[in-house]
């Protein structure tokens, strides 16, 4: 762990917790998993923000990384990685790897994280950063991630970290029984919710709100359709 932003890291851990608690009814419960605030701990979130605004990698807001696109909010990305429960031993996709951030927390939640990004830059940035602080466990792959991953599904878990006017058929069907699906649903720039998916052993879907968020859209050959425009 690099010392230097220790102490911004122990603040921001008390922001993750201070904001649980007060989103206890919403959340379904008083705090969050002491697995995912140890994994919030263990990613040097100033890897992953662009050098000139280093001085703010540790406040618990999103950040421009380019291309229109955003680093999370700490707390969202320590929620939406405890909506998931996670078994021992996962396999998780990620639709929309961005900075690489969520994949580093995710990476060590999970044994194997497979991330999907849409830009090729971004893409490639990712994969660099988390090599580079010696994260193996998550697979950067460019391309429009509407259609998931099939090759290594069914998934433990699979998080969306763009918003979706609706939930893609393909990642619900490369999503194990018994598993969930965390995905922000609403028009873009717009308030959109936060849905956790969990799909019975039987198939049926069973889904809950939680918490009114805004993310950048889902882009790529689903992304912009008519429903954005209606």
């Amino acid at each position: 762990m690099d010392n230097q932003y220790a102490q911004e890291r122990e603040w921001l851990i008390d922001d993750i917790e201070r904001e649980a608690a007060r989103d206890r009814a919403a959340i379904g419960k008083d705090a969050l998993d002491a697995k995912v605030i140890a994994a919030i701990r263990a990613v040097p979130r100033h890897a992953f923000v662009p050098p000139e605004l280093l001085d703010q990698a540790y406040g618990d807001y999103p950040l421009p990384i380019g291309h229109g696109q955003t680093i999370s909010q700490p707390f969202i990305v320590a929620l939406m990685s405890d909506l998931l429960n996670l078994p021992d031993n996962a396999c998780v996709l990620e639709i929309g790897t961005g900075s690489g951030y969520q994949s580093a927390v995710l990476a060590q939640l999970a044994r194997q994280v497979y991330s999907i990004e849409i830009v090729p830059h971004l893409a490639s940035q990712a994969a660099q950063c988390l090599a580079g602080l010696g994260i193996a466990n998550v697979e950067v792959r460019c391309g429009d991630g509407y259609q998931g991953w099939p090759q290594h599904a069914p998934y433990d878990g699979i998080i969306v970290t763009a918003a979706a006017p609706h939930i893609p058929e393909p990642l619900i069907e490369q999503l194990k029984p018994g598993a969930r699906l965390v995905i922000p649903v609403g028009m873009p720039f717009m308030s959109q919710q936060l849905l956790v998916v969990k799909k019975s052993p039987d198939g049926k879907l069973h889904r809950r709100n939680t918490l009114p968020v805004v993310f950048v859209p889902l882009t790529g050959a689903h992304g912009a359709t008519e429903e954005w425009r209606m």
